[in-house]
C-alpha cells in the first residue's frame, strides 16, 4: 500500500462512520512518517490498513468499516487493498505512545484526520507480535536507518504486559540486526 491508497482508505472509513478521528496502528502507519519513495519494499507490501477510532467503545465503527471496505468487500475487489477495523487496544504498544503519534491530515485523506503510530512504536508492536512478516518489516526499517535500534530497545522496555524474558529476547533480536559493532 502506498500513501495515496492509505489516504483513500482513510477518506472512505471516515465517511462511512462520519468520524474523521482515526488511528492507523498496523504496518501502514509508517506511511504517516515517511514518503513512499523512502520506504523499503517490505514496508509497503501489505494491502491492509488497520484502522481504529478513538471514540468507538463498543467496536461498532470498526465493524462498519470492516463490512463496507474490509477484506473481500467490493472495495477490496475493486481496488486491491482494504481496511481492517480494529480497536485502539489491538496493538501492544509502549507507554506514552499516544503522545508520539504522527498526524496524517492531507487533502487526499479529507475528511479524515488520522494519527499514525510513531515509527518506533509501530516497529515495537510488530516485534511483540513476532510473526515472520513483522520481523522482515522491522529488519528493513532498521537496515534503512528509518528507526534507531537503541530507541527501539528503550521502547521495548516500556511495554507493559510482556514478560521480561520476551522483552530481553526482542531487545537481543534488535541488537543482532545492527551487527557485531552495535
Amino acid at each position: 500500500m502506498n500513501r495515496a491508497q492509505l489516504e483513500h482508505v482513510l477518506r472512505a472509513a471516515a465517511t462511512i462512520v462520519d468520524d474523521p478521528n482515526l488511528l492507523v496502528i498496523g504496518s501502514q502507519s509508517i506511511l504517516g512518517a515517511f514518503a513512499d519513495d523512502r520506504l523499503p519494499v517490505e514496508a509497503t507490501t501489505s494491502i491492509e490498513a488497520d484502522l481504529a477510532f478513538f471514540d468507538d467503545p463498543d467496536g461498532s465503527k470498526a465493524d462498519r468499516v470492516d463490512g463496507a471496505i474490509g477484506e473481500l468487500s467490493r472495495f477490496h475487489e475493486t481496488f486491491g487493498y482494504y481496511a481492517q477495523g480494529v480497536s485502539v487496544s489491538t496493538a501492544v504498544l509502549p507507554v506514552g505512545w499516544e503522545d508520539r503519534t504522527v498526524e496524517l491530515a492531507t487533502p487526499g485523506a479529507a475528511p479524515a484526520r488520522a494519527r499514525c503510530l510513531d515509527p518506533h512504536d509501530c516497529v515495537v508492536s510488530k516485534l511483540v507480535a513476532g510473526r515472520e512478516k513483522d520481523l522482515a518489516f522491522a529488519a528493513a526499517l532498521i537496515r534503512e536507518g528509518l528507526v534507531e535500534p537503541e530507541t527501539l530497545v528503550t521502547r521495548i522496555r516500556a511495554v507493559s504486559g510482556v514478560s521480561g524474558g520476551s522483552i530481553d529476547r526482542i531487545a537481543a533480536w534488535v541488537r543482532r540486526q545492527i551487527g557485531p559493532s552495535g
